[in-house]
C-alpha cells in the first residue's frame, strides 16, 4: 500500500507563484499512481478552489479535494467544541468554513474569538477581540506564522496585540500543531503510521510531522536551504535538494 503524502505548498511546489523545477512532474506522478495526496497550507484565506486555480496557473491539474488549509482544520477543531458563536478576524474562506459547521459569526456574546489573516486588520478588531476574551471567549487562531512573503503580517502578528492586552495566548491550529496533521489525514482516511510529510520548514512542516509521529522529508528549496538544522533537537527522516529528487515515497 502506498503512503499518504502530505505536502507543503510554498517553498516546496511553488515559489512566489512560480513553479519550482520538477515539482509538476513529481505532483502529476503521485496523482497518476493514485497515491493519497494532500497539500497542506497554513494560509487560511484561500479556499481549495482558489488553490486549485493557483496550481492551474502554472500548468498543474490538481483536484480541489487535494487541498487542506488551516481554516479547514480550525473548523474541524471547533466542530468538536461546545459553543457555536464566534467573533472572527479573517477573510471569507475562514468564515465559509465556520458557516459550514453551523457557526454564527457575531460580535454579540461570542463563545470564541477566531483569528485568521486579513489585510483589513484595525483598532476596532483588536478592541473587540480583547474585550470578548477578557469576558471569557476562547481564543483560537488558524496558524502561528507571524510573517508571509515580503514581510506581510500573518496570523501570529495579528494575535500579538490581543495577547498583550489580555495576557492570554491563542490555541494555534495550524502547523506545527499535530491537530492539523491529524485532521488532514482524516480527510483522506489515512493514518500516521503509513504517511509522510514533505516540507521546507523545520519549525512548521518537520516539527508537525515529528509531533504527529509520521515520516518527514525536508527539501532544501524555500527556507529549507537557509535553515541551520543543528539548532533543532530533531531531524527529518530524509533530506532532498527538491521534490524532483525524491525517488521513492
Amino acid at each position: 500500500m502506498s503512503k499518504a503524502v502530505l505536502c507543503d505548498i510554498d517553498g516546496v511546489v511553488l515559489q512566489d507563484n512560480n513553479l519550482i523545477d520538477g515539482a509538476d512532474r513529481f505532483v502529476h506522478g503521485l496523482l497518476e499512481k493514485e497515491i493519497p495526496l494532500v497539500f497542506l497550507t497554513n494560509y487560511p484565506s484561500q479556499t481549495p478552489a482558489d488553490l486549485q486555480n493557483r496550481f492551474a496557473s502554472v500548468g498543474m491539474n490538481v483536484p480541489a479535494s487535494c487541498f487542506y488549509t488551516s481554516a479547514m482544520a480550525t473548523a474541524a477543531f471547533l466542530e468538536k467544541q461546545a459553543g457555536r458563536k464566534a467573533f472572527v478576524i479573517g477573510e471569507g474562506a475562514l468564515t465559509h468554513e465556520l458557516y459550514g459547521i453551523g457557526f454564527t459569526i457575531t460580535d454579540i456574546d461570542p463563545d470564541f474569538v477566531v483569528v485568521g489573516e486579513t489585510r483589513a486588520f484595525n483598532w476596532d478588531m483588536i478592541r473587540k477581540a480583547a474585550w470578548f476574551i477578557l469576558q471569557g471567549a476562547r481564543f483560537i487562531a488558524t496558524n502561528p506564522d507571524v510573517a508571509g512573503p515580503k514581510g506581510h503580517p500573518a496570523c501570529g502578528a495579528l494575535c500579538a496585540p490581543i495577547e498583550r492586552i489580555t495576557g492570554k495566548k491563542p490555541f494555534y491550529i495550524g502547523k506545527p500543531n499535530a491537530w492539523m496533521i491529524r485532521a488532514a489525514l482524516n480527510s483522506v482516511d489515512a493514518h500516521s503510521e503509513n504517511s509522510v510529510i514533505i516540507g521546507d520548514n523545520m519549525r512548521t512542516d518537520i516539527l508537525a510531522g515529528v509531533q504527529a509521529g509520521i515520516e518527514t522529508i525536508l527539501v532544501l528549496t524555500g527556507v529549507g536551504g537557509q535553515t541551520d538544522r543543528d539548532e533543532f533537537p530533531f531531524r527529518p527522516n530524509r533530506i532532498y535538494k527538491g521534490v524532483a529528487e525524491i525517488d521513492e515515497i
